[in-house]
Parts: structure tokens; C-alpha cells; sequence
């Protein structure tokens, strides 16, 4: 199927609130993990999205080039193409991008879809995401606000951070202390300035102790009843007669994370769940796999010509791959999205 149009994001989103499932969100840095990502959203019968953060972005540019927006638009062109083999529908996102990068890759991007759009194209991306973790909430939210307004013109999904995600990822680090809690004034200030839809359709990543990076279960101290909580005052406030659920909300930093935990985030309103840390891995074992048991094909060792059947990053490459599809799968099935795709 085609790359998902921006009615059927808006459906695929609205659709995971409504019957209480998440997709999960992959991050990508090449053509292998794309085709990986994808593979495995069609194994699980699931829609789903890929995303490219700002360091996956300039990788996947080339060595030689190292520019995001270059990176980020050669992938979705390639996702493009590729996608629309397979039958469950995809959306195109971009992962954390701070203060300092907007001018280099999100705002450049908007642009790049709001040319699409008119010319009676889809938007490249389906959905940004603005990182204002760092700043103060009332910056977070101006900047939020004027980026919403471009994003609701390009007919794409924004996606704001309300909040701290401690650890770190692509350069963005955050202690883990207090502020990992968004709060109930935090989740009304939001409403107050991005609206609840009218002035454009975001997603909201509101922090209940998530951190990033590799954890083992148990070792990161969340509070999915801060989702709750944030979710009954702006619906009391707002949306007195509404679903008691009125944002779309994300979850970052979900390594560690006890499966009981996911699914309260996901029974509060999640639609979103980032896994990028179990994803490399699950991409890189089989290859480290592969490279241990074929020692002697791989290496001309001791001068001998090796195994070309071994060292063709084919053979290694298709294990790879194997390894992270299976991984989105069972991310689908433990984020209840398995088999609910519109296309089924």
C-alpha cells in the first residue's frame, strides 16, 4: 500500500486511542532496517511507523555528505517506493529534534512537504517531532505553536515533548530526577496553547519517568497514573462529554519498562511507543552471530581467501534483517496492535 496518507494517519491514530492499542514506532538508519521495519509490521498484520531521528538522518546520508535533510529525504523517498508493495499502511516521522537543529532538519522538511502539498502531492513525512525537553515549557510551547500551524498547512502530525526523558539519545541527555514527571498544569498548559485538534492534530509525549537508553525490567521507575491524572484534568477542564482521554500520547524511553506498565500507558491514551534500543540490537545480534561462527569464511585468515558465501553482506544482511522484524512483531503483539490494521 502506499505510504499513509494524511486521512489515514489521522485514522490509524485516532482509531489505537479509541480501541486501546499503540503502534510501535521503529527508528531506521538505513534501506536494510527500513525494509526490516516494514517486513515486520506485514508479519504482524499491523500499521505502523518508522522514524529517523537527526543522527539517524545524517548516517543514513552517507558518510561523504552528512546532512539530515538529505538523509531523511532519501529514506521516505525510498519508503515511498518500497511500502507500497506490502499491505498494511506505514506513516514517515521524524524522531527528537532540539531547539538547535530545528532550522536543519524539521523546518526544512516542512517546507519540502508544504511544496508537495501544493502541488496537489502528499506530504513527504506524516509527522514531526519537536523536542522541547530542554527548554522551559513556555518556549516549548510558542515554538510548538508556530510549528503546529506549518505542520496542520503541510497536512502533517506534530508531535511536542511536554516534559524530560532522562538518559540520552542522539546527543540530547537529560538527568533522571523529578523532572521526568510532566505535570497536571504542564498537560493544561499544552491544551491552552496547541488546542485539542482545532488548531491542528499533534501528538503529545507527556514523561511518567521514562528514560532512555538499555535497562533491565523493573529498573525504570514508572508512573503511568501521571498519564491518567493528566488526561482527567484537561477532559474535565475542555472536554467534559469527550472519551475522558483527549490527547494522543507518545511513550519514549519504554527499555526496562514491565509489560504492566506499557499497557497502562497504553489503557491511558498511548498511540505511540518509540523502541529503538531493543531494535539495534535485535538488527546487530545475528550479524555478531553470524561473524563468531564463520570467523574463518569472513577473514582471509593466516592468508587463506575466506568464504565469499560467508562475507556477502547479503548472507548477513538478510539475518539481520530477520532479527528486527521479528522484533517489531513483538512489539505489535505486546502493544495489542497485531491484526487491527485498516487494511485487514
Amino acid at each position: 500500500m502506499p505510504i499513509a496518507s494524511p486521512e489515514v494517519y489521522a485514522e490509524m491514530l485516532q482509531r489505537a486511542k479509541e480501541r486501546s492499542f499503540a503502534y510501535p514506532a521503529i527508528n531506521v538508519t538505513s534501506s536494510q532496517t527500513l525494509n526490516a521495519a516494514i517486513k515486520g509490521f506485514a508479519d504482524a498484520g499491523s500499521d505502523g511507523i518508522v522514524q529517523v531521528s537527526t543522527g539517524g538522518a545524517e548516517y543514513a546520508s552517507g558518510q561523504g555528505v552528512k546532512d539530515m535533510v538529505t538523509g531523511a529525504t532519501a529514506l521516505a523517498e525510498y519508503a515511498h517506493v518500497v511500502a507500497a508493495k506490502y499491505g498494511v499502511n506505514i506513516a514517515l516521522h521524524t524522531d527528537h529534534c532540539p531547539k538547535d537543529k530545528l532550522d536543519s532538519y524539521v523546518r526544512p522538511l516542512l517546507a519540502i512537504s508544504q511544496e508537495r502539498v501544493d502541488r496537489g502531492q502528499e506530504p513527504l513525512f506524516q509527522s514531526h517531532m519537536w523536542d522541547g525537553s530542554a527548554v522551559l515549557l513556555d518556549e516549548n510551547l510558542r515554538i510548538g505553536a508556530e510549528l503546529l500551524e506549518r505542520a496542520a498547512a503541510a497536512k502533517i502530525v506534530l508531535e511536542v515533548e511536554i516534559g524530560v526523558v532522562g538518559g540520552e539519545e542522539d546527543g540530547v541527555a537529560n538527568e533522571i530526577n523529578e523532572h521526568l514527571y510532566t505535570t497536571e498544569d504542564d498537560a493544561l498548559a499544552t491544551a491552552e496553547a496547541l488546542g485539542l485538534g482545532e488548531k491542528g492534530l499533534y501528538m503529545a509525549a507527556l514523561t511518567f519517568g521514562n528514560v532512555h537508553g538499555v535497562y533491565k525490567p523493573g529498573n525504570v521507575k514508572l508512573r503511568p497514573e501521571i498519564l491518567a491524572q493528566a488526561q482527567r484534568a484537561v477532559a474535565e477542564k475542555h472536554q467534559p462529554d469527550g472519551d475522558g482521554k483527549p490527547f494522543l500520547l507518545v511513550f519514549h524511553g519504554g527499555s526496562g519498562s514491565l509489560a504492566e506498565e506499557i499497557t497502562a500507558a497504553v489503557d491511558n491514551g498511548v498511540v505511540k511507543m518509540n523502541i529503538d534500543t531493543d531494535t539495534q540490537y535485535a538488527f546487530t545480534r545475528p550479524v555478531a552471530d553470524h561473524m563468531l561462527k564463520n570467523y574463518d569464511g569472513v577473514l582471509k585468515v593466516d592468508g587463506e581467501v575466506g568464504d565469499k558465501k560467508t562475507y556477502d553482506p547479503r548472507v548477513w544482511g538478510k539475518a539481520a534483517e530477520a532479527g528486527l522484524s521479528a522484533r517489531v512483531v513483538e512489539a505489535c503483539e505486546g502493544l495489542r496492535s497485531a491484526g487491527t490494521s485498516l487494511s485487514a
